[in-house]
């Protein structure tokens, strides 16, 4: 049998324990050639674009020679107005890739010796600089699409007679949202967070290119599709796949988030369940490559990203 990945030597290119004994310079020479990757780590004014900026020795911040302003190697990135040490804020980074099945706050705060609430929007700082890479992607050529409710719980009564069927609307408490996935074969995951399924279908004319071919269940509201597609549909009461079609990917992605919210996070419900939908999709897409390469990947998003107007003082808002 092969070896899985996930074991392979090939999978582990990073190391925490190079991460957390970095000092705190050299997180910083790490974080400016992660940033500034097309000028070899110098420095750009993050308003003007300037490429000629002074350093100051005593403090890590730099000075535009053009307009005059002065900028740190986190300024205007979703890490602007931090308090954290740059070197935790990379070691936090490496946590968070390294879950296979996702890695709860509650978690990070300890490894990190730091308050619940850092913690909590540091993560889903991260969850938002991943999630801008699918904002405005398409995807083609052969696509699974399938919907699956995630979030909020009744719990079943132990005899079979008072079970509940939590399908049902008036079982439901509001938390519970259908989580809409579309999976291109050896290609991108997009997802949607929704009411209902049939409330998914728009999302997928949106993002899905005309032409493809589109692999569905018998769900009614998948019918809206064949006009634009060439569609092709399993009945899940019949069988689970064929030579036809299949939706076995977009399972998988299912699978992949329901590990999650009963194993890492437990409580995924609300407004946050859309971001640990698109948390689950990046891990899913970069699932092949080294935690070293997701690192950099996670990285130069987070600091390619704007700062965060959801996230920056959520605290302070919310209590």
């Amino acid at each position: 049998m092969a070896q899985h990945f996930l074991l392979s030597a090939a999978a582990r290119s990073l190391s925490l324990a190079k991460v957390m004994r970095m000092t705190e310079d050299q997180a910083f020479d790490a974080f400016r050639s992660i940033r500034w990757t097309a000028t070899d780590g110098d420095a750009v004014c993050p308003k003007c674009g300037g490429c000629e900026c002074y350093t100051f020795k005593a403090r890590r911040i730099f000075k535009c020679r053009a307009c005059l302003a002065q900028f740190s190697v986190t300024s205007g990135t979703i890490f602007a107005s931090r308090k954290m040490q740059l070197r935790d804020i990379l070691a936090a980074i490496a946590i968070f890739v390294n879950g296979a099945k996702g890695h709860s706050a509650l978690q990070l705060s300890r490894d990190l010796d730091c308050q619940y609430k850092t913690a909590f929007v540091l993560s889903h700082k991260i969850r938002e600089a991943l999630a801008a890479e699918q904002a405005a992607s398409v995807i083609e050529g052969e696509v699974e699409v399938d919907g699956a409710y995630f979030g909020g719980y009744v719990k079943p009564a132990n005899r079979r007679e008072d079970r509940k069927d939590r399908r049902r609307k008036i079982h439901q408490t509001g938390k519970r949202q259908v989580v809409v996935v579309a999976r291109e074969r050896d290609g991108e995951t997009l997802t949607h967070v929704a009411a209902s399924e049939a409330e998914g279908v728009p999302f997928v004319l949106g993002t899905v290119q005309p032409g493809s071919v589109v692999h569905a269940d018998e769900a009614s509201h998948w019918d809206h599709l064949e006009a634009k597609y060439l569609t092709r549909r399993i009945n899940h009461s019949v069988e689970y796949s064929s030579a036809e079609s299949c939706t076995n990917m977009a399972e998988s992605f299912f699978s992949r988030i329901r590990r999650a919210e009963v194993g890492i996070h437990h409580h995924i419900a609300g407004p946050y369940l859309s971001a640990y939908a698109m948390e689950m999709a990046w891990r899913e897409d970069n699932r092949r490559i080294s935690n070293g390469e997701q690192f950099l990947l996670a990285t130069s998003s987070a600091l390619a990203h704007p700062v965060s107007r959801q996230w920056k003082g959520y605290w302070q808002r919310a209590a």
